[in-house]
């Protein structure tokens, strides 16, 4: 049987571009030297499969022969999506045990969305399953955003477990950075309180934007290299302004991660 839950299945167009550009820019070398077409699998693509189907033309941006199979608990979900398979793009039914045809083992795992709706303690759990599923050199990619893809906050993680933090947003709608607290991944939003790690980090982020208002007029995108620049004096920053371009940031997990409970350090 396969492993999880049936999620809400919330979807729509264009809902992960954020965390799609990230994963092109992040983990694309690893796509390109792979030494065989490279497997990416869309965990939890929810009731419609544009995501799966956006994953596959984003990605082959980078390796054109990228493949890339949505994996859903529901199969009335994967009965749904069949019609778009096509040449690198498939659709099975499954959970976290990452079924895929002869034990395949992908480059790239994103489940976005999906872990929100679980207890905290099942987390790293789920992560560990998802990472023994990884090929070497593999990524899993595990966050959470609103509706339309403006705020998204993800963790990526490898084979010895999580590496960073990004924070991503639509910056014209944003009104501070601790805005995006409400998407942040299962492991971390219980953690955004007084004494934790990220509720530090926000506050200090807020600080650096309430500090970067003189560059407002310029615009969000300005005051947000200008915050992010002052933020990564005392956090350690992972990025850079190319990055941050694109209202993105990316943070050391270590710097962020719980101090106590299933997903700390």
């Amino acid at each position: 049987m396969p492993e999880g839950n049936v999620t809400r299945g919330t979807t729509g167009p264009n809902r992960l571009r954020r965390m799609d550009r990230w994963i092109a820019a992040a983990h694309g070398p690893a796509l390109r030297r792979a030494p065989v077409s490279p497997r990416a699998v869309d965990l939890g693509y929810g009731a419609a499969p544009w995501t799966a189907v956006e994953l596959l033309e984003r990605l082959r941006r980078v390796r054109p022969d990228v493949r890339v199979t949505g994996v859903e608990i529901d199969p009335e979900r994967v009965a749904a999506a069949l019609p778009y398979a096509r040449d690198g793009l498939a659709f099975v039914r499954g959970g976290f045990e990452v079924p895929l045809p002869g034990g395949e083992r992908p480059l790239l795992i994103r489940a976005a969305n999906v872990l929100r709706q679980y207890p905290e303690d099942g987390v790293p759990a789920v992560w560990a399953r998802l990472c023994g599923r990884l090929a070497p050199g593999g990524l899993l990619v595990e966050g959470t955003c609103d509706e339309i893809g403006r705020r998204h906050v993800w963790v990526a993680l490898g084979a010895e477990g999580p590496r960073s933090v990004t924070f991503a947003a639509r910056l014209g709608s944003l009104g501070a950075p601790s805005d995006l607290a409400e998407r942040l991944p299962k492991a971390l939003i219980h953690r955004n309180v007084p004494g934790e790690p990220v509720h530090a980090f926000l506050r200090a982020f807020d600080r650096a934007w309430a500090a970067a208002a003189p560059y407002a007029p310029l615009g969000a995108r300005q005051r947000w290299l200008r915050a992010v620049r002052a933020l990564a004096g005392d956090w350690p920053v992972l990025d850079g302004p190319g990055r941050w371009r694109q209202g993105e940031v990316t943070v050391a997990w270590a710097a962020l991660a719980p101090l106590s409970g299933p997903a700390a350090a």
